[in-house]
């Protein structure tokens, strides 16, 4: 693996010691502070919870001092791994300079040069902080461009906890598109009865929809990859010329294809250009940093001269423009930029897609694992997987514990949900994720 940077391996972690119950005592003063038990909208079985005090490179290590190969990646943010020297340089330097100015910055200035040469949609960008808001404020502009209310979203398809993205994200048992599902109560009617609903790689699903509401269609948005969801091909240029052709916009969600997929992104990946896309997650080296890019034109309705006036989008925030993020974001994008990089990243996703299945048989196990690039997901049943119904239809049980079951093999992951990979990974430590991954599927076959 030549020219492609790399995170200095961590020193050897001291030896865990089980009977100290850091972690468990850890865990029980979170329980009490943490409205709900957890800090997200998931949960982990008590007996693979863990704490995590530390990260370097590929691994982490917990609050009792046991050490993990990380495929969870801060949920995906750590493209390049924990403390990349790079982006702890340009942080640490950006932290004496200042912290948060609200106005126009060295850094973000460069920083929103590099992204919009590098993403094919884009002559203009806004960053926000975080991938509900990029989204948010995607839809917002498409409403204001074309004067229309609905958006069309994928089934399955995660964009974020807003109300309007919160939309059968991921549905127990599937409704009657177009129909959508609301994700939480507490969303507001109107809400959900602007949101429609497709099935991902159907085009047929898309044009039925779009013959329905095609009038009121402000824009489609959809993960090119959608979770782990490989497009088939012609399914994105498909729905790119639906769109058009009802006069809708079409946004792709790139908070985790962007600048993982390759260096434009699933844009770039697949051959099809959107009107708007959102980034975040790989792109800013584990900050919290994200943004809408797409034409110009498009956002001339944000101008603040324009409120009350004419046509105007409300697009703004406290740390939009964050130097210290941009900072971290030009360190990231300097290091994918590297020679080698994006064939590594394929590389490494492409050896546990084809070697996960090969463990799963000789578990005695249908084992199917997706994704592209540096992302996989693993999935017990009968394939192909085209879309979210496909999904349901395999074991999902056996599904989060087989995640369970990597945890305590020492592989960190989010149970059931996708492995992420970086640039911080060696063989020698998907040699250890496949291990795990051979033990946890062993333990699963004999229960």
């Amino acid at each position: 693996m030549t020219g492609v940077p790399v995170a200095p391996r961590p020193a050897e972690s001291p030896a865990p010691n089980p009977e100290s119950g850091v972690t468990r005592a850890l865990v029980a003063r979170a329980r009490r502070v943490f409205g709900g038990g957890t800090m997200h909208s998931w949960a982990i079985p008590d007996d693979a919870t863990v704490v995590i005090a530390r990260g370097e490179g590929a691994h982490v290590w917990d609050a009792d001092g046991r050490e993990y190969v990380d495929c969870h990646l801060g949920s995906g943010p750590l493209l390049l791994g924990h403390g990349h020297p790079g982006v702890s340089a340009a942080v640490k330097a950006q932290l004496d300079r200042g912290v948060s100015f609200h106005f126009f910055n060295p850094q973000v200035i460069e920083f929103a040069e590099r992204v919009v040469a590098a993403v094919p949609c884009a002559e203009a960008v806004r960053f926000v902080s975080t991938g509900s808001e990029a989204t948010f404020y995607a839809m917002r502009l498409a409403r204001v461009a074309t004067g229309r209310s609905k958006i069309l979203k994928f089934e399955g398809a995660l964009h974020g906890g807003q109300d309007y993205a919160a939309q059968s994200t991921s549905p127990g048992h599937p409704g009657a598109l177009p129909t959508p599902i609301p994700d939480s109560d507490g969303i507001p009617a109107g809400a959900t009865e602007s949101v429609v609903i497709a099935a991902f790689n159907d085009l047929d699903s898309v044009r039925r929809v779009i013959e329905r509401y095609g009038d009121d269609l402000a824009a489609v948005i959809v993960e090119p990859m959608q979770r782990a969801l490989v497009p088939e091909p012609g399914f994105l240029a498909g729905v790119r010329d639906l769109a058009h052709a009802a006069g809708a916009l079409l946004i792709f969600d790139e908070i985790v294809t962007g600048f993982r997929l390759a260096w434009g992104g699933a844009q770039e990946r697949y051959g099809v250009v959107p009107d708007l896309c959102t980034l975040g997650k790989g792109f800013a080296g584990g900050f919290p940093v994200s943004a809408i890019a797409g034409p110009a034109e498009l956002f001339e309705v944000t101008r603040p001269e324009r409120r009350g006036r004419s046509r105007f989008a409300w697009l703004s925030g406290t740390f939009n423009g964050n130097p210290v993020g941009a900072a971290a974001g030009i360190a990231s994008l300097e290091a994918l930029s590297a020679p080698g990089v994006y064939d590594r990243l394929q590389a490494i996703g492409d050896r546990l897609r084809r070697e996960l299945p090969a463990l799963g048989a000789a578990a005695g196990l249908d084992v199917l694992a997706i994704g592209d690039g540096p992302v996989v997901q693993v999935f017990f049943g009968a394939g192909p997987l085209r879309n979210y119904r496909d999904v349901l239809a395999t074991d999902q049980h056996r599904r989060k514990q087989f995640g369970v079951e990597l945890v305590k093999h020492g592989v960190l992951t989010n149970p059931g949900e996708k492995l992420y990979l970086s640039l911080a990974h060696t063989d020698a430590d998907l040699d250890r994720v496949l291990t795990a991954a051979g033990d946890s599927l062993r333990a699963i076959a004999g229960t």
